[in-house]
């Protein structure tokens, strides 16, 4: 990480788990798959991509739960069910679940992903790019 860059707190819904990342996400998205619904009790998880080296937990490292497969997986905290991150793309990168984060980070979505599968009474209101897949 470079000297003077901004980081970023996050943490649960209960506060046993926190973490910092730094403010250098790559790309910012909203999910509409059927599984980030589920994870996420919404219509769409909002979350931002980092490289997976670069998440460092503050607190409650060991209270995390992972949910899935050993590079692709869910991450949660095992008191409150806070879904803080999923990791992906063989383990490379993290999903950040925008919502966990304390402070703003200065990055915004920038579209809608595989809308192909979102709910029936989901209804995008935005003029962002969308995509049935992963671009």
């Amino acid at each position: 990480m470079a000297t003077g860059q901004t980081r970023l707190r996050g943490s649960c819904l209960c506060g046993l788990v926190a973490y910092e990342v730094p403010d250098s996400f790559e790309y910012s998205l909203y999910c509409h798959c059927s599984q980030c619904r589920r994870a996420t009790g919404a219509a769409a998880k909002p979350f931002a991509g980092i490289k997976s080296d670069r998440l460092t937990f503050t607190n409650g490292g060991d209270h995390v739960m992972r949910y899935g497969g050993g590079t692709n997986h869910d991450a949660h905290c095992e008191r409150c069910g806070s879904l803080l991150y999923s990791l992906v793309r063989n383990g490379a990168y993290l999903h950040i679940t925008l919502g966990t984060l304390i402070d703003s980070p200065s990055i915004r979505p920038t579209g809608h992903i595989f809308v192909g599968s979102k709910a029936p009474w989901d209804n995008i209101c935005d003029d962002l790019p969308q995509f049935d897949g992963f671009p």
